[in-house]
């Protein structure tokens, strides 16, 4: 997949519209429309969204968010996307629909056909919408496709209750919306050292300050090495408070059947449920019997 952030003539392209946060069951849907007509029709596929979210254009600041811009090219280039196009959301969010479509879209991708989710809007004050486009077909010879609501257990998927599900704990829920794990990544890092003098030696990562985090807690994990195998874990997310009094978030993961040293190496780490709250215990004694109790939720 090639990754262009500078506006470049590449015609006949099967173009996917949208930020993608996430790229969700939804984002797939919308995506995997773009990229099968390509298939289909011997041209090459794009996803139009832009290297940061609207927010910070409007708030001055950034969101969580669910995944790190690395991942997120990674996923579209494992789903087969031929050209992420990054534009520069504050260039373009003043333009009105028909300006965004005739002097972008139109001018340097010459749409085969263009896949967007069912409630998509853009250009000014968000007048663009799917009606705008299905209605400018004919006149710009493409094809328009609007991808309808993914659902599950009755919920319409969505980027924000995605996050409403992590940032409450309902990791289920969120993977389940996701159609894989929600998952982060760091280096190892030397820790105190007290979870070995437990008989449970950790690999601590700090955890990103751009990702939307679960609540303080115990939880069932799987853990990736760059070797590529996996393991089974038990990760506690916050501030180890029976221990410690930083204030910095941490990620320390017990990782079942495994020795050796993964210091200064990368790892990724997969939410599978939330077993309990993060407690502060009266001595590492009742956290010990704890963590024992917690590995047989796992096992």
């Amino acid at each position: 997949m090639e990754i262009i952030r500078e506006l470049t003539e590449i015609p006949n392209l099967s173009l996917a519209l949208g930020f993608f946060d996430g790229i969700h069951l939804g984002h797939q849907s919308v995506i995997g429309c773009a990229v099968e007509f390509a298939k289909e029709t011997g041209c090459s596929s794009a996803v139009v969204s832009f290297q940061e979210h609207p927010y910070c254009y409007f708030k001055k600041e950034s969101p969580k968010y669910i995944l790190t811009l690395e991942d997120k090219h990674k996923i579209l280039e494992d789903m087969g996307v031929d050209y992420l196009i990054e534009l520069d959301f504050g260039a373009v969010c003043h333009m009105t629909p028909t300006e965004y479509l005739e002097e972008v879209l139109v001018k340097y991708f010459s749409p085969k056909a263009i896949s967007t989710g069912f409630n998509h809007k853009f250009g000014v004050d968000k007048s663009g919408n799917v009606i705008f486009l299905s209605d400018c077909q004919e006149k710009y010879d493409y094809i328009y496709f609007a991808t309808p609501p993914q659902s599950i257990y009755g919920d319409v998927i969505s980027s924000t209750l995605i996050r409403q599900h992590i940032k409450s704990g309902s990791v289920f829920m969120a993977n389940s919306m996701l159609g894989r794990k929600f998952s982060v990544e760091g280096t190892v890092v030397k820790g105190k050292q007290l979870g070995a003098t437990l008989g449970y030696p950790t690999a601590n990562i700090l955890y990103p300050t751009d990702i939307i985090e679960p609540p303080f807690g115990v939880y069932e994990v799987e853990v990736f090495l760059d070797d590529g195998k996996k393991y089974r874990g038990l990760a506690n997310f916050g501030v180890a408070p029976t221990v410690s009094e930083a204030q910095q978030c941490s990620l320390e993961t017990y990782i079942l059947n495994f020795k050796g040293d993964l210091y200064d190496k990368n790892i990724k780490i997969s939410f599978v449920k939330m077993i309990r709250p993060e407690i502060k215990f009266a001595n590492t004694d009742e956290l010990k019997t704890q963590i024992g109790i917690d590995l047989q939720s796992v096992k």
